[in-house]
């Protein structure tokens, strides 16, 4: 037997069973994005929360949740993943318990900030746990394949149930579904989850490095969720995004003085998991804003119900599927990761182009349709070799911090979107309506009709933001990212020469 084979780790026999419930957690994390956004309607009108308020529901899962990321990150490398994965599903099905059972404003917006963070701790143990149990590269890609197509789908998928359960049960239910996803996850996960010896990161917590993310990634976000509702020049968002600018400024300095950082710089230096990073932060902002519109267009202009308007994004669901476990499992052993972004991103942002043609009267079946279809498949084969490449190359003591890295840029990018979006959508309906005022001065039908005119004008033009968007998340994974095929037969161990090191992906390098 050569020095080669023998390095290699014995495969923990159990990865596939484990794969299941960590796929589970992630669904559980992801759907909870958007389930609850449907049910906030029947919500705030059984609790009272004012118009003024709503928005904290999800703004207050959005700020813990984004805020305590890299936290949550290092917290699963000290501890360990799997004990990390199994005390956020416990914390997460507690907090999902108390949202339901909420009998007023307070005892909501505090469940949904609990939800946020032990969500924080959950999904980077996830993605983590995955990065050091699948060491093999064929199996790497079809592992990650699933979790790629669960992590782009699921927010569709929360669609879809969120109308079911309030629409046919109460709005309560968004929450407490997620308790029977946590206790089987959280069993399954005990049981059969072997955590790999010698990946934990024992070094002490970098106390000013948390207290300076943390609150510097809160001022992000919340300035982002601001700028939706009061405008980009408001003061308190200017001082938001100045304030975040210096914190995360202040935390980059010291993390490359301290000896035991939060965030080793080493971590983002690597061009490859940096464009990795800024290409799939860029793409969510297109994703997210196409939620909002797609919804907002087929329960208000189209007339759908909840539960219609779910199944209406079973394509897109279909595509990310097929693109992730088809196409992406299938080619990432083959091509380099960037033939895969890159062109999947082009094949999303073919879609969006598609959706700018939306009009009043567009037909589902002859322009939507196919549109998701195309966002699927592009999106699908492009989030799985990028859900892959978050860990590339990067040290198992590490995998906690670089896994919560790639879900705080989809954190930040979700923020970003929804606000930005949002807002150059209003700008345009306002014009519409301006310009076409004449129109609707008598009222009645013609009045009614300006006004869904008004909406899809303002969904088309943030739709062809989205579409450039998605063409710059394209470029990016092309140019950044220039890692070679993923070597079947690499190994951890560090042997080969430089160049034969950087043209591969080196499934754990320790």
């Amino acid at each position: 037997m050569s020095k080669t084979a023998a390095s290699l780790p014995q495969a923990d026999p159990s990865r596939w069973r484990a794969l299941v419930f960590i796929a589970l957690a992630q669904l559980m994390v992801v759907l909870d994005a958007t389930i609850v956004n449907i049910a906030l309607p029947s919500a705030q009108q059984d609790l009272g929360i004012s118009d003024g308020n709503r928005q904290w529901v999800i703004t207050a899962y959005a700020l813990a949740f984004g805020g305590l990321l890299l936290f949550g990150g290092r917290i699963a490398d000290l501890w360990g993943r799997k004990n990390a994965f199994i005390v956020g599903l416990i914390g997460f099905a507690l907090a999902s318990a108390l949202g339901g059972a909420a009998n007023g404003e307070a005892m909501m917006l505090g469940a949904r900030a609990l939800q946020g963070a032990f969500g924080a701790l959950l999904a980077p143990a996830a993605l983590s746990l995955l990065a050091v149990m699948f060491t093999d590269a064929k199996e790497r890609a079809k592992a990650f394949g699933i979790y790629g197509a669960i992590a782009g789908g699921g927010g569709a998928v929360g669609l879809i149930l969120g109308g079911f359960l309030t629409e046919y049960l109460n709005w309560r239910w968004t929450f407490f579904v997620n308790i029977p996803f946590a206790i089987i996850a959280a069993v399954g996960a005990w049981m059969v989850i072997r955590e790999p010896a010698g990946t934990r990161n024992r070094s002490a917590l970098d106390i000013p490095g948390v207290v300076l993310s943390t609150l510097g990634l809160v001022s992000l976000v919340y300035g982002f969720t601001r700028a939706e509702s009061n405008g980009w020049t408001d003061p308190l968002t200017l001082g938001l995004f100045i304030g975040s600018a210096v914190l995360l400024g202040a935390f980059v300095l010291i993390e490359s003085k301290v000896k035991s950082p939060l965030l080793p710089l080493r971590v983002l230096m690597d061009r490859n998991r940096g464009g990795v990073y800024l290409s799939l932060g860029l793409a969510v902002i297109a994703m997210f804003g196409l939620f909002l519109f797609l919804t907002y267009y087929l329960q208000v202009v189209k007339g759908f119900s909840p539960v219609k308007t779910g199944f209406a994004f079973l394509p897109m669901i279909v595509g990310m599927i097929t693109g992730s476990t088809q196409i992406g499992a299938r080619l990432m052993t083959r091509v380099p990761p960037r033939l895969l972004m890159g062109p999947g991103f082009l094949v999303a942002a073919s879609g969006m182009l598609l959706l700018t043609q939306l009009e009043v009267d567009s037909s589902y079946p002859a322009l939507i349709l196919p549109a998701q279809l195309l966002l699927g498949l592009g999106m699908g084969s492009a989030f799985m070799p990028a859900m892959s490449l978050a860990t590339y190359r990067v040290n198992p003591a590490d995998a906690g911090v670089a896994s919560a890295m790639v879900n705080t840029s989809q954190q930040v990018g979700g923020a970003i979107g929804t606000a930005l979006l949002n807002t150059i959508a209003a700008s345009a309906t306002t014009a519409y309506l301006t310009a076409h005022a004449a129109e609707a001065a008598g009222g009645g039908a013609a009045a009614k009709l300006v006004q869904a005119r008004a909406m899809v004008e303002g969904y088309s033009s943030a739709i062809w933001w989205a579409v450039g968007i998605l063409a710059v998340s394209s470029l990016i994974a092309l140019t950044l990212i220039n890692t070679g095929r993923p070597d079947t037969g690499a190994t951890a161990t560090g042997e080969g020469t430089d160049a034969e090191a950087e043209n591969r992906i080196p499934v754990i390098a320790h």
